[in-house]
């Protein structure tokens, strides 16, 4: 596999990536019929076809798995190499990726346009999770820069900075009786459906973190993979959920579903950027992470007061990182 190029191997891994020819072209800002020869070119050299292909569906063949591992480690290598160069000559030019969990891109892309105004030469890539492990996979192995979410991986050695207050908050259609108390105990929600995130989700484990404190078991009726399926099964009055205060902004803004005042809510989160500690950040990496943890928490924190407070909620004063993650 002498003939082997960079090409060939980002083409390969964004493919098996997107399971898509059609999607990875479109992060690779190529066209399809490129991105298909680079990956006929890598098979040819390897002598084994990488991909299963029946008409839309692509999938890894096993070859095509043992590639991928050694693929994502030439290419780790290779960022590691690129951003030493950069570090070395001071740049804050060039391309750097940011994973994040779903829950952050309500407020993430708005804070980054700002970045962009004031780093034009930084071209900042997202790659949006739906949910925490697949974000830790990406950092695992090197494949992003920095990580925005909520908990640090505590099996992996990282670098995390709390940079903004994340509010955890029990939500209801407008029109549920909950909605007109002025106090919901947490024993009053044991009776009530639930619609939760997925396993895997922080979502999920803080409100089970939640119930578990409260020695309640709570009735769940559904398990849906997004934060928009969610939303609009609680404005659908199929049950109540438990949702990160930034993902219902419009929603809570034209009525469409309400906070809930239950005992001992809003429960208080940190967002933290985190990165590999072994990682050399280049100059470009190193300006985004410093501008995140400086405008983040001013950047949410008048929104979630001005939404809590229209709830009749207030903010716990003086937040920490102690409060958990």
């Amino acid at each position: 596999m002498q003939k082997v190029s960079i090409k060939q191997l980002r083409a390969f891994s964004e493919v098996a990536r997107q399971l898509s020819f059609v999607r990875a072209a479109e992060a690779l800002h190529l066209t399809p019929p490129a991105v298909t020869m680079q990956i006929k070119e890598l098979e040819a050299s390897a002598g084994l076809p990488l991909f299963d292909r029946q008409g839309r569906q692509v999938a890894l063949t096993t070859a095509g798995e043992y590639l991928l591992l050694y693929a994502r480690r030439v290419l780790s290598t290779l960022k590691d190499a690129e951003d030493m160069m950069a570090r070395l000559k001071g740049v804050e030019a060039g391309a750097l990726n940011v994973g994040l969990v779903s829950t952050a891109k309500y407020f993430l892309p708005r804070l980054l346009a700002r970045f962009n105004k004031e780093h034009p030469g930084i071209d900042v890539r997202l790659q949006v999770c739906t949910n925490r492990e697949q974000l830790v996979t990406l950092l695992r192995g090197n494949e992003i820069d920095l990580a925005v979410m909520g908990r640090p991986p505590k099996d992996l050695a990282t670098r995390a900075d709390a940079f903004a207050a994340h509010p955890h908050v029990f939500v209801a259609p407008p029109d549920h009786e909950f909605v007109r108390e002025r106090s919901v105990t947490p024993r009053e929600l044991e009776t009530c459906p639930f619609i939760i995130r997925e396993p895997g989700s922080g979502t999920r484990f803080h409100m089970r973190d939640y119930f578990r404190s409260h020695r309640i078991d709570p009735r769940v009726a559904m398990e849906m993979p997004s934060n928009e399926s969610i939303k609009q099964a609680v404005m659908a009055g199929m049950g109540l959920s438990f949702l990160s205060l930034h993902t219902i902004g419009l929603e809570a803004q034209n009525r469409l579903i309400a906070i809930l005042p239950v005992e001992d809510t809003p429960i208080m989160r940190t967002w933290n950027v985190v990165r590999l500690a072994s990682k050399v950040l280049s100059p470009a990496v190193e300006a985004l992470r410093y501008f995140i943890i400086e405008h983040g928490e001013l950047h949410l924190a008048a929104h979630d007061r001005a939404f809590l407070s229209a709830s009749g909620i207030s903010l716990p004063l003086g937040w920490s990182s102690d409060s958990g993650a």
